[in-house]
């Protein structure tokens, strides 16, 4: 293997180090993966929810918000639509109860048995008769242009939470909340359905405060160089409207003509830190009294936060978090606005310390969709593994029990491997309810109950995925080669709906390319499930097909289609024609391991774990730091398992800066057979974790390549 550590601008580290008050080596592999905008170092260095975005971001979500303060006030009827998959039925189960706390009449509807994805004009009928004025999807809706049409003539207004990429145009909807639609206006795409409607219920709980739908300005005014320098900014929702600054040369100035004077003079609430001072520098500026009435929110910081009391804004700067991440560093305005914002949140339990018992049901869906790993999502799914690690729901605990992760630190690997098959298991083998009552439950003889019905499904899950992965082998390989070995396209009887999508998974992991799996309908239609490795994108790619699909849809690296069983040939000729022109797919070159840092001796002891941590949550766009280290002393080994060597795979002991390392070497019993004796000086590339056993945590290296020093 080749071992690749990208150079770096060791100036830009030292910049790094200094402004986010970070050691020198977290900066180089922030530098190394480059991490270096201020936005994206935020979202690995901070941990606050006042660091994420405002839901009210979304340019529908003022309406959509009303709207159900309508049905709420009116005391209408409400059904949520939501999906199989745990995105889906993690969403289903965050906006019942939501709604619920709110007092309204809320049922739900999912895809059982061999539903198709998202809405029917069946059940939007049935929705009608039984007295439905308002439905909500949730990660669905985006595609269904006809359901929401029949639903309006109907007089059935419909919101829509959804994170996909429509294949066709828009619906009609009363709102549409989705970060990938094009004039959403929300800064990050890439959130799940369940962090979405994470950001509806969120939003929801903010219109229960003052300040909701309501216009305030922020005004600070500091002293310059012989001048006065005024800022301020318009806020809607946490929302900055629009902001201005203006320099007052002193003596200089006229009120009468004065941009900040006109933009302050509204008649909009302006909150300041600190009346007199504020005043006294406008004073300064226009050399005359000026007569403006302020909020001035000094008692209520020195109350809340009892360590601020009494500093002055530019002491706030200095050691703000909020003011390292402002586009001028130490932005005083921007600090009063992270001020402002931080006595909401704290005023409002329902949108701090009660907001967090709901992320752990966002970090669930939001790595079994495997969403990127950055921006908000990091936030979102860190405080939600916390929940799930120190606190979790009482509908969780037999499902946490059965995977032994009660009391354990729970990460992305044990959600990926351990808790969202299992959830996933229900909606795949076409009975999600079991998942979502399990979670709705509120007595132990109902979660026992739904807990043990899942498990159950899992196990079935799991037969019938090796049954079909045996049958579709020869199928696969020989399309593969057919197919020019740039993609592999499986159409298998055998194969049961629900797996189609992990079946392509499984394809795509061991050709490297993407891959299809077909099964067929009792309807005469067929449903197909898509997966690909970075460097080809799914929706992009279904698109070009769209004459011939009923449906298509998903993400860049994961979707789903149907179609007509007559057009199956058709479909299959027009995907070998456009593969003939697809030259420039991403290689996957495994031979290459990319470094974050070679540690000296000094670096590597116990706490390097903090540098692990900090980097968490690992998945899509963020994979687990690689480490080296040169010359470390191959104290001892042994083979594990069955087989030649004892086992292909291997445990050793390393000596490196007076401790013993314990490391396991997946599939590496004939590297060291070959190459290695004890006592060698050996250098390794390798992963940090814990290894659990008999309720105890220990450090782990876990090596991905070795060498002779």
């Amino acid at each position: 293997m080749n071992w690749i550590k990208k150079s770096i601008d060791f100036e830009e580290v030292k910049q790094l180090s200094n402004r986010y008050k970070v050691d020198l080596l977290t900066c180089s592999i922030l530098a190394r993966r480059r991490i270096v905008d201020r936005e994206k170092v935020k979202f690995f260095l901070e941990n606050d929810l006042l660091f994420l975005h405002s839901p009210f971001e979304f340019s529908d979500m003022e309406n959509a918000v009303e709207r159900v303060l309508d049905a709420v006030e009116s005391k209408e009827k409400v059904r949520i639509f939501g999906d199989r998959d745990v995105d889906g039925i993690t969403s289903t189960v965050l906006i019942v109860n939501e709604l619920k706390r709110l007092g309204l009449d809320i049922s739900y509807t999912v895809p059982d048995g061999n539903d198709p994805y998202g809405m029917t004009l069946e059940k939007v009928k049935k929705a009608k008769d039984e007295g439905i004025s308002l439905i909500i999807t949730v990660d669905c809706g985006i595609s269904e242009v006809e359901e929401i049409e029949y639903a309006n003539s109907l007089y059935i207004d419909t919101i829509i939470l959804d994170h996909h990429i429509s294949s066709k145009n828009l619906p009609n909807a009363y709102a549409i909340i989705d970060p990938k639609k094009k004039d959403s206006n929300y800064p990050f795409e890439h959130l799940a359905g369940c962090g979405v409607t994470a950001k509806f219920i969120w939003a929801l709980r903010f219109a229960n405060t003052q300040y909701f739908n309501e216009d305030y300005i922020l005004l600070h005014a500091q002293p310059g160089n012989d001048s006065v320098i005024i800022q301020a900014m318009k806020i809607r929702n946490l929302v900055v409207k629009d902001r201005i600054i203006e320099i007052i040369n002193l003596g200089l100035a006229n009120p009468q003509q004065s941009k900040i004077i006109d933009f302050i003079n509204c008649g909009i609430p302006i909150i300041v830190l600190d009346e007199e001072v504020e005043k006294k520098q406008l004073s300064k500026a226009f050399n005359s009294k000026v007569d403006i009435f302020v909020h001035d929110i000094r008692k209520q910081l020195n109350s809340t936060f009892p360590m601020l009391s009494n500093k002055s804004l530019f002491a706030l700067a200095e050691v703000s978090k909020s003011g390292r991440y402002s586009e001028i560093l130490k932005d005083e305005l921007d600090v009063l606005m992270g001020i402002f914002n931080s006595l909401i949140f704290n005023n409002e339990p329902l949108l701090s310390t009660e907001f967090d018992k709901v992320l752990d049901l966002v970090a669930i869906g939001t790595v079994a969709d495997m969403m990127p790993m950055d921006d908000e999502n990091r936030i979102l799914v860190r405080r939600g593994l916390k929940v799930l690690s120190t606190n979790p729901r009482k509908s969780l605990l037999p499902l946490l029990a059965n995977n032994k992760l009660l009391n354990k630190k729970i990460s992305t690997t044990n959600i990926g491997w351990n808790i969202s098959p299992t959830i996933n298991s229900a909606g795949r083998l076409g009975n999600p309810q079991v998942a979502i009552e399990m979670f709705l439950a509120e007595n132990d003889e109902e979660i026992e109950k739904y807990s043990t019905e899942l498990i159950s499904f899992n196990k079935e899950r799991q037969k019938l995925g090796d049954e079909a992965w045996h049958s579709m082998q020869n199928e696969a390989q020989d399309n593969y080669v057919k197919m020019g070995s740039k993609l592999v396209l499986v159409k298998d009887t055998k194969v049961y709906r629900g797996i189609t999508g992990l079946m392509a998974s499984r394809l795509m992991n061991t050709f490297k390319s993407p891959s299809m799996v077909i099964c067929d309908n009792e309807d005469g239609t067929l449903t197909g499930s898509m997966r690909s490795p970075k460097g080809f994108h799914i929706t992009k790619f279904l698109s070009t097909f769209d004459n011939l699909l009923i449906n298509y849809g998903g993400h860049a690296n994961a979707g789903g289609f149907s179609l007509n069983k007559c057009d199956l040939n058709d479909f299959v000729i027009l995907i070998e024609e456009k593969l003939d022109h697809m030259d420039d797919l991403e290689e996957i070159d495994e031979d290459n391991i990319e470094i974050d840092c070679v540690l000296k001796e000094k670096d590597l002891n116990p706490d390097i774990m903090n540098l692990v941590e900090l980097f968490e949550p690992y998945g899509q766009n963020n994979n687990p730091l690689i480490f080296q280290i040169e010359k470390a002393l191959l104290v001892d080994y042994n083979f594990i398992g069955g087989g030649k060597n004892g086992g292909r795979n291997v445990k050793l002991v390393i000596s490196y800066n007076n401790y013993k390392w314990p490391c396991i070497y997946w599939n590496g019993g004939k590297n060291i057979e070959d190459n290695f004796k004890k006592d060698m000086f050996i250098d390794v590339v390798f992963r940090m974790g814990y290894n659990s056993y008999q309720s105890s945590d220990s450090i782990q290296l876990t090596i991905i390549d070795i060498k002779q020093s």
